[in-house]
């Protein structure tokens, strides 16, 4: 039983990490109709911008983090915005599926030339130290990423519901034309969705890579993972992109303690292949109907 319990506590820990990069699906989803497939890519470069910061300019860590979370705002939320999505607006859907695959391939590789090839150790934001709690022991990093993940998830939430930038973001996402009828900076408020989800990529890079190390082709299975979370939880809906990582980190682990490691990445797959045979909206989505 300490054993499952130590499980659980684990993948809840890496759930809510998939779960911030979920959030970012959603909300990209929810206000522009488009789904990021270089999502993963983005939870991978913010750990090199921190090394970077640290190995070339002598960064201590919590500097080094402030310097990825900016860069990852520059990069992956303006410049993503306006060198890949701008330029394709009115295009048809698979023009922008095919060119966020192509940045995928291209922030990779370029992390690979230019960086290096092999993975690199990650500091952890807490020490790794053990503690137990009625025999059910618990790493101080792992504490530490949850509180971390869960805080950011509570301050995004309470913007979005609190403030009237949030408010006006939900507006947009759920009727833009109407929002913009009643005043909504419709521009504006698109351009904080890129800043919210480059943001929470960036926080997900940081509390993920001491797990995974930091490597190229992390993108590949975080992204999946991030992917596999959202549609699960619910496309449509913030707090399913929330249940939908926690569920998908929790699985994850439980494979591969259950069943195997070699078959971990499979089982979570199979979830979402029941979540989409059985309610296709997703845990906790809504049903949408669209005129055609």
């Amino acid at each position: 039983m300490t054993d499952f319990l130590q499980l659980v506590i684990s993948g809840l820990a890496t759930g809510a990490i998939y779960a911030l990069a979920a959030i970012g699906f959603t909300l990209l989803w929810q206000t522009t109709q488009t789904i990021n497939f270089a999502q993963g890519e983005f939870m991978m470069l913010p750990a090199f911008f921190a090394l970077a910061a640290m190995r070339w300019a002598g960064a201590p860590f919590w500097l080094a983090c402030i310097v990825a979370i900016l860069c990852s705002v520059l990069v992956l939320g303006i410049g993503y915005k306006k060198i890949i999505i701008d330029p394709l607006r009115g295009q048809p859907g698979l023009a922008v599926v095919i060119s966020t695959l192509a940045l995928a391939i291209f922030l990779k590789d370029s992390v690979k030339d230019i960086y290096s090839a092999e993975a690199q150790p990650f500091p952890t934001i807490l020490p790794d130290t053990m503690l137990s709690f009625g025999g059910v022991n618990i790493s101080l990093a792992q504490i530490g990423v949850l509180v971390v993940a869960t805080v950011v998830i509570l301050v995004l939430n309470w913007f979005l519901t609190q403030t009237r930038t949030g408010r006006q973001m939900q507006a947009t996402a759920q009727n833009p034309t109407v929002a913009k009828i009643l005043g909504v900076d419709i521009d504006r408020m698109v351009l904080y969705t890129f800043l919210i989800n480059a943001a929470l990529a960036g926080m997900a890079s940081l509390l993920i890579s001491p797990i995974y190390l930091a490597k190229f082709s992390n993108g590949e299975v975080l992204g999946l993972a991030a992917f596999v979370a959202a549609i699960v939880g619910g496309f449509n809906q913030v707090r399913g992109a929330i249940v939908g990582g926690l569920v998908i980190g929790v699985v994850d682990n439980l494979a591969a303690a259950y069943v195997s490691t070699a078959y971990r990445q499979a089982v979570p797959l199979v979830l979402l292949v029941l979540v989409i045979l059985f309610r296709p909206q997703g845990i906790l989505g809504r049903k949408e109907e669209r005129t055609v």
